[in-house]
């Protein structure tokens, strides 16, 4: 239970047919640097929206920035913070609205939530804020960092870390789908 919605986290890697090697190793770095950036802020912070450019392209059109990109491969991927990102109380309905230009090959998006073991599962009440009040109060909960991430061809992908983990991080295809999901539909 990720506050009162049902998500469902594996940590095997599925294969993604439509994806190449290359692009799902882009994709799974960028996510992870993502992660390791968002680290370095406090958390309970509100959710973070990144565009995901290829970063041979992000130098092309910024040649300043050249000095501050690690290139890598030609694939390799840049992500950029979208600080005027507001969801408000309605973090999907916020993703539906929202779309990108051409120059952007994909979007990435950090949420914190509490969740509970499954077996808690039936013990929360139905009404959304007593539901919140009562994950947050809940001697089991545990917080988590996600970062989900998609990029125009389909491949998306998730790596999430738990507080009381902070040395192990998590990654899979279908980590949390539904958010990935909705992460995709930002390039469509």
């Amino acid at each position: 239970m990720l506050n009162g919605e049902d998500v469902e986290m594996t940590q095997e890697p599925q294969a993604d047919p439509g994806a190449s090697e290359l692009e799902n190793e882009a994709l799974i770095a960028c996510l992870t640097e993502i992660e390791r950036f968002v680290t370095s802020s406090s958390r309970g912070g509100p959710p973070r929206l990144f565009a995901l450019v290829r970063t041979v392209d992000l130098v092309k059109a910024e040649p300043a920035l050249a000095g501050q990109l690690a290139i890598g491969s030609p694939d390799s991927l840049s992500s950029i913070e979208q600080d005027d990102f507001h969801p408000g109380d309605d973090l999907a309905q916020a993703l539906a609205a929202t779309t990108w230009g051409d120059a952007v090959d994909g979007s990435a998006i950090c949420v914190e939530r509490i969740f509970l073991p499954d077996d808690c599962a039936d013990e929360i009440p139905d009404d959304p804020d007593k539901a919140a009040a009562y994950v947050a109060a809940h001697p089991q909960r545990q917080e988590v960092r996600v970062v989900a991430g998609a990029l125009r061809d389909g491949s998306h992908y998730g790596v999430a870390r738990l507080v009381d983990h902070p040395d192990d991080l998590i990654g899979s295809i279908d980590l949390v789908p539904a958010l990935e999901s909705a992460v995709l539909g930002t390039l469509r």
